[in-house]
């Protein structure tokens, strides 16, 4: 286990140094001049300049790869172009909003996914297994944006029961508190979940039907376990490695994708920051921002990486 740890550490590690390399390179030759949008397009050209000189935009870009390298690495993330804050400030405010909504989306959508495919699993090919797989279907078809407008009408209009967006605080201090901020996150999740648990549950349904056909399976049949018994027992496990490959891509996608529903309920996460940021040219915040969400989703990836070893050892010689 240790020398997969090892191998899986240095893999982590090189994937994080080829995306800030990637990262950066593609937002370097983007057109335009982060110093001319700051100061508008009537702005004095020797203004310019020295503001530019004064970002560092006029040095090398293998020098400005190594000074931003090496602040990433110290923590000196640099100041917002736009907001003259600490970029390391201004992530950390919206990842605790982002944090919470992806985890949040994923708990609802392992809830409803592994409701729905174990069913549909269970009573394969009957009728009502047949309409919780229709609702799955329907579930895959609509889109994210769409739901959370359907869910603003139904929850905040028709039902005045949740807010329809703004986000108060996680403390009292801030105006709000850990239950309003749940409450503002809970219609975001669920138009989240809702997309992302149907393909979830599609997946469990399809890894457990195709496991249930395994031999073992009919030698624990043969021994008297009951069909419930065998599909808790044995089926589930065996099954859960693609279920795993899917649940991390998820949740990846979670932190990363929720720029839409971030702007939809006006939530001042992670995705509304770096959609601000492109609007303004903070090139600075996008490019931080953009590396901390790869390294959220590399990290996450690990974590399924050790998940698949510890439910199959036999997976710890082999490559993914």
């Amino acid at each position: 286990m240790g020398h997969f740890l090892l191998q899986r550490l240095s893999l982590l590690l090189v994937a994080l140094l080829a995306a800030s390399a990637a990262i950066f390179g593609v937002l370097d030759v983007l057109p335009g001049n982060a110093a001319q949008v700051l100061m508008g397009p009537d702005a004095d050209p020797q203004a310019v300049a020295a503001l530019a000189a004064e970002l560092g935009l006029d040095q090398p870009i293998l020098q400005r790869y190594g000074q931003w390298l090496g602040g990433v690495l110290t923590g000196d993330l640099g100041l917002s172009y736009a907001y003259s804050t600490p970029v390391a400030e201004l992530l950390l405010e919206r990842l605790a909003v982002t944090v919470p909504l992806a985890v949040l989306a994923m708990a609802l959508c392992t809830a409803w996914a592994f409701a729905a495919g174990l069913y549909a699993a269970a009573r394969h090919r009957r009728w009502d297994a047949l309409v919780v797989m229709g609702l799955v279907q329907l579930g895959m078809a609509v889109p994210s944006f769409w739901l959370a407008i359907g869910l603003i009408w139904l929850f905040s209009i028709q039902l005045p029961w949740l807010a329809a967006g703004g986000f108060p605080g996680w403390t009292v201090a801030e105006g709000g508190g850990l239950w309003p901020a749940l409450q503002a996150l809970l219609l975001p999740a669920l138009a989240l979940a809702v997309v992302q648990g149907a393909i979830l549950a599609r997946t469990l349904r399809s890894a457990l039907l195709e496991v249930l056909h395994e031999d073992f399976v009919r030698t624990a049949r043969a021994k008297g376990l009951s069909y419930r018994q065998v599909l808790w027992r044995h089926a589930l496990r065996n099954a859960m490695i693609p279920v795993l490959t899917v649940m991390g891509l998820q949740f990846a996608n979670l932190l990363a994708g929720a720029i839409v529903i971030e702007n939809v309920f006006q939530l001042p996460g992670l995705g509304r920051l770096l959609f601000q940021a492109i609007a303004n040219r903070d090139l600075i915040v996008v490019r931080n921002g953009v590396l901390l969400l790869a390294a959220l989703v590399i990290l996450v990836n690990f974590v399924v990486d050790i998940l698949y070893a510890l439910i199959d050892p036999r997976l710890q010689g082999h490559p993914r």
